[in-house]
């Protein structure tokens, strides 16, 4: 398996060139389209991807160590075959509709301005985890371990506090509402 450390890879099509089998360490990969590429069994430490579309990407055993998305399509990703040893990935203003992020532990995951509609987070680790002005329509916590969630500035969550660990998790008063959601409560 070859090695690339501290590279950058701007505006290359990936979809089209494929993307070769290796361990990517501090390297940033800027407006790259990874669209429908196979990235199964790489490695990526301490990377950085800024603008790059990964619509249609497999990522069966990949693995992310410190890894951040800024500015990122992540549509329909599924993020749930990932390799789980020492996964630690954050996300910036991404769009991230329908992502599974299914029974990982992602602990301390930083989410920032991110569109999460209809993502899967059924029983995912999130505890200690932070959700600023992100969008959760229709996003999916069942036996979600919640506990010290920052919640304060997401948006149109809705949680059941019965099947989920909120311990400690924040709120604002008006995302109270999100947790209410399961019982039929009208607050006007």
């Amino acid at each position: 398996m070859e090695s690339f450390y501290d590279q950058t890879f701007e505006s290359l099509d990936f979809s089209e060139s494929g993307f070769e089998n290796g361990e990517y360490e501090s390297c940033f990969f800027k407006n790259c389209l990874f669209s429908d590429v196979n990235l199964s069994h790489r490695v990526f430490m301490d990377c950085d991807f800024e603008d790059c579309d990964f619509s249609g990407v497999k990522l069966g055993d990949t693995a992310f160590k410190d890894v951040r998305f800024k500015g990122c399509k992540l549509q329909g990703v599924d993020f749930s075959s990932c390799n789980p040893f020492l996964l630690e990935m954050n996300f910036e203003k991404c769009l991230m509709n329908l992502a599974s992020f299914y029974q990982l532990k992602l602990k301390g995951t930083f989410f920032n301005d991110c569109s999460l509609e209809e993502a899967d987070f059924v029983e995912t680790d999130l505890s200690e985890s932070k959700f600023t002005s992100c969008n959760l329509t229709k996003a999916q916590f069942e036996h979600t371990n919640l506990e010290k969630v920052d919640f304060r500035t997401a948006l149109h969550f809705s949680i059941n506090p019965h099947n989920n660990k909120v311990t400690k998790a924040r709120f604002s008063r008006e995302g109270l509402i999100g947790l209410l959601d399961q019982f039929d409560i009208r607050v006007d």
